[in-house]
C-alpha cells in the first residue's frame, strides 16, 4: 500500500488512496487524531502526465484540509482561524511565490541580458539561488524548524513501514529522514525542469512571462511521473543521479525529530492503516 504524507502544525498527516489521518501533539502532551476520506479523482484522469496535474490538485486539497485542522488544535476558540482566513492566506502565499520565484527572476534576468540563451541561464540561475536562499532563511525560524522536524518524523515513519519493520520509536529513528518521493524533491525537480522548458519560450515580454505561468501545470505533470519512477526504481543509477539534488535539499527541509515527534508520526500512520 502506497503511503504519502506531510508535516502539519505540531503534527503529521499520513495518506493512502482511501483515507488520510492527521495526528497532532496538543499543548497538554496528548496526541489527537482525526481521520477523513481521501479525495479521489475520476479513473479517466489516471493516465500518464494528466494524473500528475490532477492528482497534485487533489493532494493539495487534502493537505490544506489537514493543515487547517492542525492549525486550530492548540488555539483557543477565540483564536482559531476560519477556513476562509486560512485559504485566503494560502492563496496569497501562492501568488507571492509566483511573483518571487517566477516574476522576479524573469525581470532581473531581463536587466542583465534581455535575449537569447544567456537570458534563460540568468533566469534559471537566479531562480535557483533565490529558492535555496529562501529555504535556508526560513529554516532558521523556530516554528519552521519544528515543522521540518515533523517532516523528518514523517519520512522516517514511512521508511520504517516500507521496510516492514514494527512501528516503534527505536525502529523508526534508525531510518533516514531523506525520502525520494518527498515534496521537496518534487519542487527541486520542477525547478530544474522549468529551466529547460522556459528556454524554449520566445517572443515579446508578455508572451515569455505568460508562457512561464501556463507551462507550470505541464512541468508539474512531468515532475510527478519522474518522482513516481524514482520511488519504483530507486536503485537505478540514472534515477539516483536525477533524485540526488532533491535528497540533498532535504538536509534543509527535514530535521532530526524528537522521540515525541516520532510518536506523532507513528500514531498518524497507524490510524491510516486501521
Amino acid at each position: 500500500m502506497d503511503i504519502g504524507g506531510q508535516a502539519v502544525i505540531e503534527g503529521v498527516m499520513m495518506r493512502n488512496k482511501e483515507k488520510y489521518a492527521v495526528a497532532v501533539r496538543l499543548s497538554n502532551g496528548k496526541i489527537k487524531i482525526a481521520k477523513e476520506k481521501s479525495s479521489i479523482f475520476p479513473k479517466w484522469f489516471n493516465v500518464f502526465f494528466l494524473r500528475g496535474v490532477v492528482g497534485l490538485g487533489y493532494a493539495l486539497y487534502d493537505g490544506v484540509r489537514a493543515l487547517i485542522w492542525s492549525s486550530n488544535q492548540n488555539l483557543g476558540k477565540e483564536e482559531r482561524l476560519s477556513t476562509k482566513e486560512i485559504v485566503g492566506t494560502l492563496g496569497l502565499s501562492f501568488l507571492s511565490a509566483m511573483v518571487l520565484f517566477v516574476g522576479l527572476p524573469f525581470f532581473v534576468a531581463r536587466l542583465i541580458h534581455s535575449e537569447g540563451i544567456w537570458f534563460n541561464v540568468f533566469d534559471g540561475l537566479f531562480r535557483t539561488v533565490l529558492f535555496l536562499g529562501y529555504l535556508v532563511f526560513i529554516s532558521k525560524m523556530k516554528d519552521v524548524r519544528t515543522l521540518f522536524q515533523y517532516h523528518g518524523a514523517e519520512h522516517k515513519t514511512i521508511y520504517c513501514y516500507e521496510n516492514k519493520k514494527e512501528l516503534t520509536v527505536q525502529n523508526v529513528r534508525s531510518f533516514s529522514r531523506f525520502h525520494p518521493r518527498c515534496g521537496t524533491s518534487f519542487l527541486f525537480l520542477i525547478l530544474l525542469l522549468s529551466i529547460i522548458a522556459f528556454s524554449f519560450l520566445s517572443g515579446p515580454l508578455w508572451v515569455k512571462l505568460a508562457g512561464r505561468i501556463m507551462l507550470m501545470p505541464v512541468i508539474s505533470g512531468i515532475g510527478y511521473e519522474l518522482i513516481k519512477l524514482s520511488g519504483k526504481y530507486g536503485n537505478n543509477f540514472f534515477v539516483k543521479k536525477v533524485t540526488a539534488p532533491g535528497l540533498w535539499l532535504q538536509r534543509i527541509t527535514t530535521k532530526e525529530p524528537t522521540d515525541k515527534q516520532i510518536e506523532v508520526g507513528i500514531a498518524s500512520l497507524k490510524a491510516v492503516l486501521k
